[in-house]
């Protein structure tokens, strides 16, 4: 089990990828806020359907939530929402690229998370990964933009990248909720803690997410249902990626997992260049080389 969040964060990340992909083409369909929607709207019966299998044709034993769990779960699905509407923000931003490279000290914020919400430490050498993975990270963000690196380095009271930092800490603040929701929960394993979690905190935001539309938008639910046929793919990418997510940070401290997580980004790039025949620019290699080096000394820690 020492090593076991290690293949679920990578196919996690992967799914991930697969899923903002399938999300990108529905927004020009839905908007931005039906396909975000969907990632809950069209996830969560698959989490059920799961945490079903675990329970049923597994005979795991259904957890009982208590008062510490359910402050978790709400902390955690408030926080990952409220962290992806200010990153959306960041594209009406007049500088998006640095922005977007303080979003990415979540995992850095996600270990300050979970040494004052949880007690937990992370290694010298654990802590070394996530800088150069985080360096690396803020370099990919920023070589495709007007911003440069160095950039990013000065205007840290801009409106930009405080949207950005505060869009970090709430997905800082939702990796390590969620890992304090699984571990508060008495079990007979991590499979079926991490599945009844994801099950609620789904549930969650898709009854908030459905509340605020039909109250904004109900044209926009309307069609955000009648997509059901990409949009099936996109809960059932997401949900299967989550069930990564959420076991492995049941494992393993959220802030290992989500730097380990970080090499999405490399999937991105791959993608970029394998299947769009993007030219890649010798920063982003540069950028990628410090996120892969940074992840093999997270695992060789």
């Amino acid at each position: 089990m020492t090593w076991l969040w290690i293949p679920l964060t990578i196919g996690a990340a992967f799914l991930q990828n697969i899923r903002s992909s399938l999300q990108k083409h529905l927004k020009g369909q839905l908007g931005t806020t039906g396909a975000t929607f969907v990632r809950f709207g069209y996830g969560f019966p698959f989490a059920i359907a799961y945490l079903a299998v675990l329970v049923g044709l597994f005979e795991f034993d259904l957890p009982a939530p208590n008062a510490r769990f359910l402050v978790f779960v709400i902390l955690g699905g408030i926080s990952q929402i409220a962290g992806t509407a200010l990153l959306l923000t960041l594209f009406d931003a007049r500088n998006f690229a640095v922005g977007t490279a303080y979003s990415k000290t979540e995992t850095v914020q996600a270990a300050i998370f979970a040494i004052v919400f949880l007690g937990e430490t992370i290694s010298l050498a654990a802590t070394l990964g996530i800088f150069i993975s985080l360096i690396g990270v803020m370099i990919i963000s920023t070589a495709r933009n007007p911003a440069t690196f160095s950039s990013t380095t000065h205007p840290w009271l801009t409106r930009s990248a405080l949207v950005g930092l505060a869009s970090g800490a709430s997905f800082g603040i939702a990796a390590v909720s969620y890992r304090g929701a699984s571990l508060s929960l008495e079990g007979n394993g991590f499979l079926v803690q991490a599945a009844f979690t994801l099950a609620l905190v789904l549930v969650l935001q898709t009854f908030m997410m459905a509340i605020y539309m039909a109250l904004r938008n109900p044209g926009e639910l309307r069609d955000a249902l009648a997509a059901w046929r990409i949009a099936i793919w996109v809960g059932a990418s997401g949900a299967v990626g989550s069930i990564g997510w959420f076991t492995a940070m049941t494992i393993q401290n959220a802030a290992l997992v989500r730097a380990l997580g970080q090499i999405e980004l490399v999937f991105t790039i791959g993608a970029s260049v394998l299947i769009f025949r993007e030219k890649i620019l010798r920063l982003e290699l540069f950028g990628i080389a410090l996120v892969v080096a940074g992840i093999i000394v997270l695992v060789l820690r």
